[in-house]
């Protein structure tokens, strides 16, 4: 029997320090109506002084432990997406495995800028096929407000810092139609010149900013996410009218609407974040999903359309049917239990 990634908790973090429209004009030529009808965002978090990737990542990890009921010991995987990981190495994902007591397995992080989750969570089901891990954690996990510059205004008013986390459980027990049901990534490296950071330790020796042409990402990325949407619905067989939420990347709001008008998702099946939280990269489509799920939208059994684009260009998306089948819950057997863990 073929075995299956179930994504059976999640977990978010965001930092205290909340940076309102009207706050950030007084940093930069900018104004809240400029900034809401261009992006949809009011507002973003940022990371305080010391507060690095990795503590953020932490606290989303022990959120999606709590959930679950796991300890770090139960984890054997961690794959942290991040473009702004705390050293050049070693991996931040480390530093999380040390946090967390998850000593049984291995840690490391995936760099593929805002697809990063997409691509995390690709890795970590194949690993989980593949009978190489058991219990995978998950995270997107950025400071992305120390890759801006703060005086250019087209760029640094759509950015926010922030984590989300999800536990991933291989099972030979839900049958098919549950979990991780399959996963689709792209990259283009010809279009690298549209969103990139102009640093690096082998090419300058700094940091470097972000630095974007808006336009083209805004059309690539409508195309290319149509496509990859497209893609993932045509390899399981299944209709825009078979998914009960849309889980986008929360880049821009207007690109959130272009691809919900196309699948004909009414607005109350598509979870959006982006006014509160900007921006924040490899960890936008996991915060949005955590916040779906506790505040009770996102249910067992739903089936989620998760997708993201970012520089590279790398763009993805997966088809999740979320939680565990009620059938192993009511079981309550130790062979059940030993399956997967359930959702508190």
């Amino acid at each position: 029997m073929m075995k299956r990634s179930l994504m059976i908790a999640t977990g978010s973090y965001l930092p205290e320090r909340v940076v309102s429209n009207e706050e950030l004009s007084t940093w930069v030529d900018t104004s809240d109506d400029w900034i809401r009808q261009r992006t949809g965002i009011r507002q973003r978090h940022l990371a305080g002084e010391g507060e690095l990737t990795s503590d953020l990542a932490i606290k989303a990890a022990r959120n999606a432990l709590d959930m679950a009921g796991l300890e770090g010991e139960d984890i054997d995987l961690i794959i942290v997406a991040t473009t702004t990981p705390d050293d050049t190495f070693p991996a931040t994902a480390t530093k999380v495995q040390k946090a967390l007591g998850a000593l049984n397995g291995a840690a490391f992080d995936v760099q593929a800028v805002c697809a990063g989750f997409v691509y995390a969570l690709a890795v970590a089901d194949n690993f989980l096929k593949a009978g190489q891990a058991r219990t995978a954690l998950v995270i997107g996990a950025e400071t992305f407000s120390r890759l801006l510059d703060w005086e250019d205004r087209t760029t640094c008013v759509l950015f926010g810092d922030g984590a989300g986390a999800v536990l991933l459980r291989a099972t030979e027990a839900a049958g098919d139609g549950w979990g991780v049901l399959s996963t689709h990534l792209h990259s283009d490296g010809r279009e690298r010149d549209i969103l990139y950071v102009d640093g690096g330790p082998s090419a300058t020796k700094t940091v470097g900013h972000v630095r974007m042409n808006g336009k083209e990402v805004f059309r690539h990325a409508v195309s290319k996410l149509s496509s990859v949407i497209d893609e993932s619905l045509d390899a399981n067989g299944l209709s825009a009218s078979d998914v009960d939420w849309l889980i986008p990347h929360q880049a821009n709001r207007r690109i959130i609407d272009a691809m919900a008008n196309r699948m004909k998702m009414p607005a109350e099946k598509v979870v959006v974040s982006i006014e509160r939280h900007a921006n924040t990269s490899a960890a936008s489509v996991p915060l949005a999903l955590d916040e779906a799920v506790r505040d009770g939208r996102v249910r067992p059994g739903d089936l989620l359309l998760l997708e993201a684009i970012g520089g590279g260009l790398a763009w993805g998306a997966g088809l999740v049917r979320f939680g565990i089948p009620a059938r192993m819950e009511r079981a309550g057997t130790e062979t059940a239990r030993e399956e997967v863990a359930p959702i508190a």
